[in-house]
């Protein structure tokens, strides 16, 4: 098996159109409008490589779990989402990188990443 990378992430939200708002107006990811009708209710978000699938369901308890999203400028950005009213912990260092974290509004952990 020779694996190319992440296809999708699929993270499960409480209120489909407040996330969509939070990921498309604050974060700017962009609709997907391809994915069928499907038994579950929800929406794929492009990201520059891969998706994000938000599906409605029960959000499980914060564990450690989350996913990342790489940034040109980790400063850049998270001036940005806090002038937006986002919540961002950090940056802090990591290796040769540099991480924040905020969480979208059902408490889904997302971190950003910049070399």
């Amino acid at each position: 098996m020779k694996l190319t990378g992440i296809h999708h992430v699929s993270i499960n939200v409480s209120d489909l159109d407040r996330s969509v708002a939070f990921y498309t107006d604050v974060l700017g990811l962009a609709l997907d409008s391809t994915r069928p009708d499907l038994t579950v209710k929800g929406v794929w978000l492009n990201l520059p490589a891969g998706q994000l699938h938000l599906i409605v369901g029960e959000v499980p308890t914060a564990n450690g779990q989350h996913f990342a999203l790489g940034v040109t400028d980790l400063d850049d950005a998270i001036a940005e989402l806090r002038g937006s009213g986002v919540d961002v912990r950090g940056p802090f260092p990591v290796g040769a990188a540099r991480q924040a974290f905020l969480s979208d509004p059902d408490g889904n952990a997302i971190e950003l990443q910049a070399r």
